[in-house]
């Protein structure tokens, strides 16, 4: 595979709208080259005869069985409350009614 250019970077940075000095664009070509030599190498491993996967080692869920237990009643709930009132947790008004 043959090495990005300089002028393919700035290229793709114009596509970007991406400012990039001439320094920079040095420093994205090899560093950009890197990375499509990586992907290629990805691509010669890759054989027709090996499956896609999703995980590098085989998962098993488990899962517990559901256990149906009682919740809290509203008394229950409402007996740790600082304040109650007609059955429901009482709380500091925060809104105006104006608003």
């Amino acid at each position: 595979m043959a090495a990005i250019s300089r002028e393919e970077v700035a290229h793709l940075a114009r596509l970007s709208r991406l400012a990039v000095t001439e320094q920079e664009l040095d420093t994205f070509a090899g560093q950009l080259d890197v990375i499509l030599q990586s992907v290629a190498r990805v691509g010669e491993v890759a054989a027709a005869d090996i499956p896609p996967t999703s995980h590098s080692v085989p998962l098993t869920n488990v899962y517990r069985d559901d256990v149906v237990v009682p919740g809290l009643t509203q008394e229950g709930a409402l007996s740790g409350a600082p304040d109650a009132e007609d059955g429901r947790f009482r709380v500091p008004r925060i809104l105006d009614e104006e608003a």
